[in-house]
């Protein structure tokens, strides 16, 4: 698990340098596969559930699951980058937002506050907490903020699979929930929106967007559950 989060940290990283003005998100994606085989590791979403992309690309409105295409970055996107790789039967899964140029005074608030939400959750990212504790605290920071968290879709655990038990809400109520061991390795993924939290699905059949068409934004870790601290096993200098 630890390598196959450094390999997925790596990988955005060099995605991350890739957004400009003028790049299309399908070329994005083609790089993101270069990246991946750089790192003996290969997309832990290509082909599951049929996803077409190496990754997720989802850009302003777009809240997860965008696909790449023919679409042209512009000053002022925001851009959502979402990798998860396997590597040696493990995954690591993560995400953040870049914004193309200088971001609207929003658009700014809307990163830090989710960001924000982010590093809160992991200070609950302890053996004995529940995992309500988690959501609780990335749902406070976000409403306090007057934003809010989407709903539909969660964090979950993760390891030999993409998806695994248990799932990880960005809400819920302190003390709730089962107890967190260690041991556990848990993707934690705050989705904020700008407006309200409702969302839809495009008729690809994948793209999430906000229903009222505001901003969204997506940071995400995977995280092991120790004695101690815990270990943020896809910790860079993006989120």
């Amino acid at each position: 698990m630890r390598a196959a989060g450094r390999a997925a940290r790596t990988v955005l990283e060099k995605i991350a340098l890739l957004v400009r003005p003028g790049v299309t998100t399908k070329e994005i994606d083609l790089a993101a596969a270069d990246f991946m085989a750089e790192e003996k590791c290969k997309s832990a979403f290509l082909g599951y559930r049929k996803f077409p992309g190496q990754i997720c690309i989802s850009v302003n409105e777009e809240v997860v699951h965008g696909i790449g295409g023919v679409r042209r970055l512009q000053l002022g996107d925001l851009v959502k980058l979402d990798v998860g790789v396997n590597k040696s039967g493990w995954i690591g899964d993560t995400a953040t937002t870049v914004a193309v140029g200088t971001a609207s005074p929003t658009a700014e608030k809307l990163l830090e506050v989710t960001q924000a939400a982010l590093a809160g959750a992991l200070q609950h990212a302890y053996s004995g907490k529940r995992l309500g504790d988690l959501g609780a605290s990335i749902e406070k920071t976000v409403v306090a903020n007057g934003f809010s968290v989407v709903r539909e879709f969660v964090g979950h655990g993760v390891g030999k699979k993409l998806h695994e038990e248990p799932q990880v809400p960005n809400f819920g109520i302190a003390g709730d929930g089962p107890k967190l061991k260690p041991g556990m390795t848990l993707a934690i993924e705050p989705m904020v929106n700008v407006g309200k939290p409702g969302i839809k699905v495009l008729s690809d059949n994948w793209t999430v967007v906000t229903a009222d068409g505001h901003l969204s934004a997506h940071f995400e870790h995977t995280v092991l559950i120790t004695r101690g601290e815990p270990e943020i096993l896809t910790c860079s200098g993006l989120s």
